[in-house]
Formats: structure tokens, C-alpha cells, sequence
């Protein structure tokens, strides 16, 4: 059975779980219609347009 030969500093453990939890930066791409920036698969929130058709009626 696998037993640790001793404590794990605060520290040290804090260093090694420090990279699993980056936040990645969402992949932004224009709008084909305006050119506004916008997450892939939505609803552009400047024009309300989304594959072509408009969706939402942006005053």
C-alpha cells in the first residue's frame, strides 16, 4: 500500500495543482454580417443574426 514518507508542504501541493486550472481564452470570430467579434455557434449580439437568418430583433 502506497504510503507517503512525509507531509506535503502547502505549498508544494498548491505548485503542483496551480495548472489544472487555467482558464483558456474563448475562440472569438467575426461576424460574416457585421464584423462584430462573437463566440462560435451563437447568435451575434450586435446584429442578431446566426447562420445566415436573423434571430433576434436588435434595435
Amino acid at each position: 500500500m502506497a504510503v507517503p514518507k512525509s507531509k506535503v508542504s502547502k505549498a508544494r501541493r498548491d505548485k503542483r495543482r496551480s495548472s489544472h486550472w487555467k482558464l483558456a481564452s474563448p475562440g472569438l470570430v467575426k461576424c460574416p454580417k457585421c464584423g462584430a467579434f462573437r463566440l462560435p455557434h451563437r447568435v451575434c449580439k450586435s446584429c442578431g443574426t446566426y447562420n445566415g437568418r436573423e434571430v433576434l430583433s436588435v434595435n
